[in-house]
């Protein structure tokens, strides 16, 4: 397991604030968040790999904009220029992926 780089560990810490419009709980304890990839070139360049509580979710349109506003304070990184979002359903998201914290946050415990 390699160890991450610092902006993937920044963009983890921005993505703990992008809080899902339905539910009202950030997206890294809902278990949305697939993969995080970062290179060390400049700029820096950054995929995420994410999914939905569901494919037909409503509001799917709007999640990449709400990742994008909470990763702009990041130093020499642009999320509009250097991030991609992909949306993915397979795996499918199940309720098992969510933090315990989320699970109690939710009722589901």
């Amino acid at each position: 397991m390699t160890e991450k780089s610092k902006l993937e560990t920044q963009i983890w810490k921005g993505l703990s604030n992008v809080i899902d419009p339905e539910l009202g709980v950030d997206v890294v304890n809902l278990g949305l968040i697939y993969k995080v990839v970062a290179d060390g070139v400049s700029p820096p360049k950054a995929a995420i790999t994410m999914t939905l509580t569901t494919p037909g979710c409503p509001l799917a349109h709007v999640f990449e904009d709400l990742v994008k506003q909470q990763l702009l304070d990041i130093p020499g990184f642009d999320p509009y220029r250097d991030l991609s979002v992909e949306l993915v359903f397979d795996p499918p998201w199940v309720q098992d992926m969510m933090s315990d914290e989320a699970k109690a946050e939710l009722g589901f415990e």
